[in-house]
């Protein structure tokens, strides 16, 4: 015993890192990330995968769009297309996954209004005409006298932005203030929120919140059953759903005690009591059938011109949201990374009714806590007793039992319980009494740099090698930046020089565009001819990854006005680059071929970042960066935005931007010329082209050499000719690379 007892106390100390984790009082990230991969594998692993058709989704789609007309709809088309779901086609109740904040002045009322008061001061006969007109164009009126008396469900938001805004009318809570007092619930709570117009939750019979609870990683897990704003407490969509389906509901909470925390929610209506299971958040965890239309799916016009099939809707729950991507109500998920937000409420409702939501009270924290103190000091006791055979077999019968037993309590007992922390305190237990004895540290480091040094700058080896174990060749998708130089006309410059100038040449210039990159802290990924490639945010993670990737494309062009001398008298052309950066998910990691690999990255944004480079030419500037890489920097940089183009490969256009210069090093001279440009782009997108063409000649006149100015007067020569159309978007579409 006396000699194990230093890996006794390392395995004690291991042991209540976890329990700590645990018992919350502190968070290992790591095992976080880890437990929600395990419940999302579990998830998938057991879910039906099957179409439940007791809730149906009328999706506002593009087919919906295209029929009626964009969002939003006049609600006089709101009002029949209920009237249509309820009385024709007899739903059981309409849930909205929409906000009707805003008044509906479509029907051009208040234009007649203003029109009888002002032009025609009140002449009898038009305000007897437009009195009798009233009731048909007030539309907001229409929509609600048609929400009356039908089982309709609004839904709402609530916000925690600064400054969050209140807007709208919110239901009834649903408990009042002080309900919870004296109890451990740690309800979330709101600042502000986005109600429904009053005539319209007047006159609908309920309402819901349609906030899910978003995870560390962005994916919804959980919905909470209710939230607190001002002290009251309000419940979400699709409880409310659930409750005005039944009728005439109580709603309670359950507590197992006098003292502890809810842990069920109870819907009581008639004779029949529906048991919501939550945890100490009072969220419930999405039940999710499958991935994307496990329910069934019917586009809001087909509904509202009559086509619709009765039989799929009759008597059957109805969420109406909406699908197309330009409405913004894609969610990540579990299941999904771009899963519809309607779908979410559409599996709670399910769930709710079925029973099947799993189970995560909060006394879970307390007994997870005591199961790694048992397990954690049992297995820190024995292994260093054991043999490397023993403890092997041991650790692989504490490994399978744990996760056969926490998989029968998920799907037999339909209890959620944590799993990350006793594999990962079980491997680590056993890999520290494996490695005791043998010198880790220096062995690790020295392999590391091996390993790294190929494909890495060696500066940033030696920080990766403090430590080795936050770093992997594997691949892997994350947000980093990409940078492309090229030289321009470098077919003509090599054969103006023999092959040594040449090689001389190129070793100059690459080694002093290097030099850049490595002082910026990025990676070189490699030299294609005169080309070259580097990108930031990997191996080693940088939060600046974007302004370290734009700051080096200013250097390298500084750099290269500074060899311009030294190349001038060596009678040395005068070298111009191209230089394209983009930020944006990629895939980096150790690629390649038995034969030979490489530390690389790939993906759509390493290919928009080589077409920006390649486009530099076209509008005579040294730098583009895409629109991420901007948006990360536009408090730090100074952007001139140059064009929305449609880069060969890709359908959807992106705006291009010339990083000018740090905030603070840039001109107001130059600030003034970029107001101008800045105006003048607006009245070209506009088809204002005179006025266009004028602001575009003046630029031209500050800077006549500037390719930019030229380029833009001839597209205005080009569009005063032959105009583009009303529906022309302004972007610039590149058949090339």
């Amino acid at each position: 015993m006396k000699k194990n007892f230093t890996r006794f106390l390392l395995g004690v100390f291991c042991v209540l890192a976890f329990v700590g984790h645990a018992g919350r009082v502190w968070e290992i990230p790591f095992v976080s990330v880890l437990d929600a991969y395990l419940y999302d594998a579990r998830l998938r692993l057991t879910m039906p995968g099957t179409v439940d058709d007791r809730v149906v989704i009328v999706d506002l789609d593009e087919k919906s769009l295209a029929e009626v007309g964009r969002w939003p709809w006049g609600r006089n088309v709101l009002a029949e297309l209920v009237t249509r779901l309820v009385d024709d086609y007899k739903v059981a109740i309409v849930g909205f996954d929409v906000v009707f904040a805003e008044p509906d002045e479509s029907s051009g009322l208040r234009v007649l209004e203003d029109i009888g008061q002002r032009q025609l001061k009140g002449e009898p006969a038009y305000q007897k005409a437009l009195q009798g007109l009233r009731s048909s164009l007030n539309y907001d009126q229409l929509f609600a006298d048609t929400l009356r008396g039908r089982p309709v469900v609004l839904g709402y938001y609530f916000s925690n932005l600064t400054n969050a805004a209140k807007s709208g009318a919110l239901p009834q809570p649903v408990f009042a203030p002080g309900s919870f007092q004296g109890r451990p619930e740690q309800v979330v709570s709101w600042k502000g929120f986005g109600g429904n117009l009053p005539v319209l939750q007047n006159a609908a019979q309920s309402a819901g919140h349609f906030n899910p609870l978003v995870d560390f990683d962005g994916n919804s897990r959980r919905v909470p059953m209710i939230v607190s704003y001002g002290g009251a407490y309000y419940e979400s969509l699709s409880l409310a759903v659930v409750r005005t389906l039944i009728g005439n509901t109580q709603l309670q909470p359950g507590y197992p005690d006098q003292s502890g925390g809810m842990e069920w929610l109870a819907v009581i209506g008639g004779d029949r009591e529906i048991k919501i299971p939550v945890d100490d958040s009072v969220a419930a965890l999405i039940p999710y059938r499958g991935r994307e239309r496990s329910f069934p799916y019917i586009s809001a016009v087909d509904v509202l011109k009559g086509r619709a099939d009765k039989a799929q809707l009759d008597g059957r729950i109805v969420l109406v949201g909406t699908t197309a991507p330009g409405l913004m109500d894609l969610r990540a998920t579990p299941v999904g990374s771009t899963y519809p937000g309607v779908e979410v409420h559409a599996n709670l409702v399910a769930g709710i009714l079925d029973g099947s939501i799993k189970e995560r009270p909060g006394y879970i924290v307390g007994i997870e806590a005591l199961k790694l103190i048992l397990l954690g000091g049992l297995l820190a006791f024995i292994l260093p007793q054991l043999s490397p055979i023993r403890a092997s077999l041991l650790t692989a019968v504490v490994l399978i039992t744990i996760v056969g037993l926490n998989f029968s309590l998920w799907s037999s007992a339909n209890l959620s319980l944590p799993l990350a922390s006793g594999i990962l305190l079980t491997l680590l237990l056993f890999a520290l009494n494996m490695s005791w004895g043998y010198f880790v540290e220096s062995r690790t480091k020295r392999q590391f740099t091996e390993l790294f040094g190929q494909y890495v700058p060696p500066e940033l080896v030696d920080e990766m090698a403090r430590d080795p174990q936050a770093y992997s060749m594997a691949g892997r998708n994350v947000e980093l930046t990409v940078l492309f130089s090229d030289v321009r006309g470098f077919t003509n410059i090599s054969e103006g020089l023999d092959p040594q100038e040449l090689s001389q040449l190129m070793n100059e210039y690459l080694g002093a565009m290097t030099a850049v990159i490595r002082k910026n802290r990025g990676t070189l990924d490699k030299y294609m001819g005169d080309a070259i490639m580097a990108f930031w945010g990997a191996p080693v993670a940088d939060s600046d990854h974007a302004q370290h990737a734009v700051l080096t494309a200013i250097a390298m062009q500084k750099e290269l006005k500074m060899l311009a001398e030294p190349f001038r008298v060596r009678g040395w052309p005068e070298l111009h680059i191209g230089v394209g950066v983009n930020t944006g998910m990629m895939t980096v990691g150790d690629m390649g071929s038995p034969v030979r690999k490489a530390y690389t990255v790939m993906g759509d944004a390493v290919n928009l970042g080589s077409r920006l480079e390649s486009i530099t030419k076209q509008y005579g500037v040294g730098i583009i960066v895409g629109p991420q890489t901007r948006d990360l920097l536009k408090d730090q940089v100074v952007f001139r935005e140059l064009d929305k183009v449609r880069v060969k490969g890709k359908d959807e256009p992106v705006a291009i931007y010339e990083p000018l210069g740090l905030v603070d090093d840039v001109s107001v001279d130059a600030l003034a010329h970029l107001k101008t440009w800045q105006h003048a782009l607006r009245l070209y997108r506009a088809q204002d082209w005179e006025q266009a063409e004028l602001q575009f000649y003046n630029l031209s006149r500050l800077a006549p050499e500037s390719k930019l100015f030229q380029l833009y007067l001839a597209r205005v020569a080009h569009w005063q000719k032959e105009p583009p159309g009303a529906d022309w978007d302004g972007v610039t579409t590149f058949e090339t690379k």
